[in-house]
C-alpha cells in the first residue's frame, strides 16, 4: 500500500529526527551543563573571586573601552553571600514595579537587580530573579558608565573605586530621577543623573563641568560586564552569550568569543549587549551615535570575563564649559510587548518607541522567524481574551487546520481513493506474485485512470512539521511561556508534564528520572500518555496493512512517539494530541464524504479481539 509507505516513511524520518536530536545532543548536553556547574561550584570554592575595576584604560583605543578582566583588583577577595556585598557600600534604593535593587555610589555601577515579577519556579513564593550581583559575589554582572580621558590628559577620572554623592535623598523611581556628584578636586566637577521607567529602562545622564585652568577632551564611554561563565541552556536553536546590532546581527556564545578573545565594531544606529534564555542587559546608546563597539572576553584566576562596550567621539571640555552624554540601559525581562516585536500589534516596546535598529532581535525568533513569529502573535492574541496560554494553543490548532485544510482535504481524499482500489491492487499483487516490475507498471496505471497521487498521503504529516517546529520555538524561547499555566496539573507549558507513569503519578514517593544510565527515557507523565492514545486512534483510522512489517511499525509508533515526545514542553505534547483528535475528525468527514467507510471501530474491535483470542 504505498500510501501507507509514504505515511510511515515519513513519520519514521520524523521520529528518526526527534530521537537523534534528544540522543546525541539534548542527552549530551543536559550531562555537560550538570559537569560545568559542578566545576563552577568547585572552582568558586577554591578560587578567591575578584572585586575587578571596570575603569577602562587611559588611553581609548580604536575597538572601544579597555575590557574588564577579573582578578586584577590590588588584593583578590574571597566571594561572599549576595546580600553581604550589597551592604559593603552605600546605596541608593531602586524601586519599580518590576525592578527591585540598587545603585552602587562606590563606583557608581548599577549592580544590584531583582526582577520581582519573575521567580526561580512556579512556586509564587520563590525567590525573585536575580539579575545584576556585585564584584565579591559568586556570579558579578554589572553596568558601568562614565568618562575616559584622552592621552596626555592627567587629570583624576571616576573609577571603580570612586565613592560618589547622592545630591538629596531618596530612592529611585519611575517618577523620582536620583542625582550622583563627584569632584576631583582639580577643577572637574562629574554630575550623573539617571532615571527608570516603569518597565526595564535605565537612562543616564553625565555631565562633567570644567572649572581647572585647561580644557580637557574625554571620551564616553560605557560598558556592561559579568564575570565567571554562565550556565546556559546548550540549545542549538537559541542563542545565550553576547549580542549587538552593529552593523547587522552580531552573535557570539560564550564559546565563540572565548576563542576570539576581542571583537571591535564600528557602527551607527546599534545597540549590544548578553542575552540570557529569558533575560538580557543591553546598551542603547543614542541612534545617532558614533560607536566603537566591543565584545570581549578575558581570563585571570581562572574567571572568565566577558564584557560588551562602547566608546563615543571625544568631547572638549572648555574652562568654563559644561559636557553632557547620553546612555541608556535595558535590563530585564525580554517580554515580546516590551522589546518590541509587532508595531502593528501594540507589541512595539522599546524598538518602536526609542527608534532602535532591529531591537526585537534580542528575542531569538531563529531562522523560520517568518512561522515563528505568526504563531506567537497568534498565541499573544487570544491569550488577551481568554487568560490561559493552554487555551490558545488549542485555538491556534484549530486555526492552522482550516487554514491546511484545503490541502489536507486533498491528501485525505486522495488517501480515501487509495483504499477504495485495495481489491485492484492486491489483484495485481495475485496475477504477478513473482514480477515487481509488472506490479508496479500496472498500479501506476491504476493511478493514472484514478488521479491519485501516491505520495499525497505524506501532506499531513510534512504540513505539521513546520507548525510542530514554530511552536516548539515559541514555547522554548518566549517569556510568556515560562511558568504559563493550563488546567489541572500544567502549571507550566515551558516545561514537561510533571506527572510521571513509573511512580504512579506521585502515590510513589521518588522520581525515576533519576535512575542512572536510561532514567532519562523514564518521563512518561498523563498529556503524553493521552497524546500516545490519540496517535494510537489515529493509527486505526487506517486498515490493517497486510504487511507484517508494516503492521508492527503501525501498531509500535505511537508508543515510540509517547515516550519521545514525554521529555518534550507540555504545551507541544498538548498540541499534537489535540491535533491528532482534530485530524481523526477531519480524515473521518472526509472519507465519508467520497464513499469509503471509516474502519476505526472495526479497527479497534479487531485488535481487541485478537487480544481476547
Amino acid at each position: 500500500m504505498t500510501d501507507n509507505r509514504n505515511t510511515i516513511l515519513a513519520v519514521i524520518l520524523s521520529g528518526l529526527v526527534l530521537i537523534a536530536w534528544q540522543y546525541f545532543y539534548n542527552v549530551p548536553q543536559m550531562e555537560k551543563q550538570r559537569a560545568q556547574q559542578q566545576a563552577q561550584v568547585e572552582l568558586q570554592k577554591t578560587t578567591p573571586q575578584p572585586t575587578a575595576s571596570a575603569t577602562p584604560g587611559a588611553t581609548p583605543q580604536a575597538g572601544g573601552v579597555q575590557p574588564t578582566t577579573p582578578g586584577t583588583s590590588q588584593q583578590a577577595q574571597p566571594v561572599v553571600a549576595r546580600d553581604v556585598a550589597i551592604a559593603a557600600s552605600p546605596r541608593v534604593k531602586i524601586d519599580t514595579p518590576r525592578i527591585a535593587g540598587s545603585i552602587s555610589l562606590k563606583g557608581g555601577r548599577i549592580d544590584d537587580i531583582a526582577l520581582v515579577q519573575f521567580r526561580e519556579t512556579v512556586d509564587p513564593k520563590s525567590p525573585p530573579i536575580i539579575l545584576y550581583s556585585p564584584s565579591g559575589t559568586a556570579e558579578p554582572y554589572y553596568a558601568e558608565f562614565g568618562w575616559v580621558a584622552a592621552t596626555g590628559v592627567t587629570a583624576k577620572m571616576p573609577n571603580a573605586q570612586t565613592v560618589w554623592q547622592q545630591d538629596g535623598s531618596g530612592s529611585l523611581t519611575p517618577t523620582t530621577p536620583v542625582v550622583l556628584k563627584w569632584d576631583n578636586g582639580d577643577g572637574l566637577t562629574f554630575r550623573r543623573t539617571v532615571s527608570v521607567d516603569d518597565h526595564y529602562l535605565f537612562t543616564i545622564k553625565d555631565e562633567v563641568s570644567n572649572v581647572g585652568n585647561a580644557p580637557v577632551t574625554l571620551y564616553p564611554f560605557a560598558l556592561i560586564s559579568r564575570h565567571g561563565t554562565p550556565q546556559v541552556s546548550g540549545y542549538y536553536i537559541l542563542h545565550e552569550g553576547l549580542i549587538g546590532y552593529l552593523d547587522g546581527l552580531q552573535e557570539y556564545a560564550y564559546k565563540k568569543i572565548d576563542e576570539a578573545k576581542k571583537v571591535d565594531f564600528k557602527a551607527t544606529n546599534g545597540w549590544l549587549g548578553i542575552t540570557d534564555k529569558y533575560w538580557a542587559s543591553a546598551l542603547l546608546p543614542d541612534t545617532n551615535a558614533q560607536l566603537q563597539a566591543s565584545f570581549s572576553s578575558t581570563l585571570a584566576n581562572n574567571i572568565r570575563g566577558y564584557q560588551t562596550d562602547y566608546l563615543l567621539d571625544p568631547v572638549t571640555v572648555a574652562i568654563g564649559g559644561t559636557a553632557t552624554a547620553n546612555a541608556r540601559l535595558f535590563a530585564g525581562a525580554k517580554e515580546a510587548g516590551v522589546v518590541g516585536v509587532f508595531p502593528f500589534a501594540g507589541l512595539g516596546g522599546y524598538n518602536k518607541e526609542l527608534g532602535l535598529n532591529h531591537f526585537d532581535l534580542l528575542i531569538d525568533w531563529g531562522w523560520f522567524y517568518f512561522i515563528t513569529k505568526p504563531m506567537f502573535l497568534g498565541l499573544d492574541f487570544f491569550y488577551r481574551f481568554f487568560g490561559n496560554f493552554g487555551i490558545s494553543i488549542l485555538l491556534v490548532t484549530v486555526i492552522v487546520k482550516l487554514l491546511f485544510f484545503p490541502l489536507a482535504n486533498k491528501s485525505y481524499a486522495s488517501m480515501a481513493k487509495m483504499k477504495s482500489i485495495q481489491p485492484q491492487l492486491q489483484a495485481l499483487k495475485e496475477r504477478y506474485p513473482d514480477d515487481k516490475v509488472k506490479q508496479q507498471q500496472e498500479m501506476m496505471e491504476i493511478y493514472r485512470k484514478e488521479k491519485i497521487n501516491p505520495v499525497a498521503g505524506c501532506l499531513p504529516v510534512v504540513i505539521q512539521i513546520p507548525v510542530f517546529f514554530s511552536l516548539y520555538k515559541v514555547l522554548f524561547v518566549t517569556i510568556e511561556m515560562r511558568h504559563a499555566k493550563f488546567y489541572g496539573w500544567i502549571k507550566d507549558l515551558s516545561a514537561p508534564d510533571p506527572t510521571n507513569l513509573f511512580n504512579l503519578f506521585g502515590l510513589i514517593p521518588f522520581d525515576p528520572t533519576t535512575i542512572p544510565v536510561f532514567g532519562h527515557y523514564l518521563a512518561l507523565g498523563i498529556w503524553p500518555i493521552i497524546m500516545g492514545i490519540t496517535m494510537w486512534f489515529q493509527m486505526k483510522l487506517n486498515p490493517t496493512p497486510p504487511d507484517p512489517t508494516q503492521q508492527i511499525i503501525f501498531n509500535w509508533m505511537p508508543l515510540i512517539f509517547t515516550f519521545m515526545l514525554a521529555g518534550f514542553p507540555a504545551g507541544l505534547v498538548i498540541y499534537w494530541a489535540w491535533n491528532n483528535l482534530l485530524s481523526v475528525v477531519q480524515q473521518s468527514y472526509i472519507m465519508r464524504r467520497n464513499g469509503v467507510k471509516v474502519e476505526l471501530f472495526d479497527n479497534l474491535k479487531a485488535t481487541f479481539a485478537k487480544k481476547a483470542t
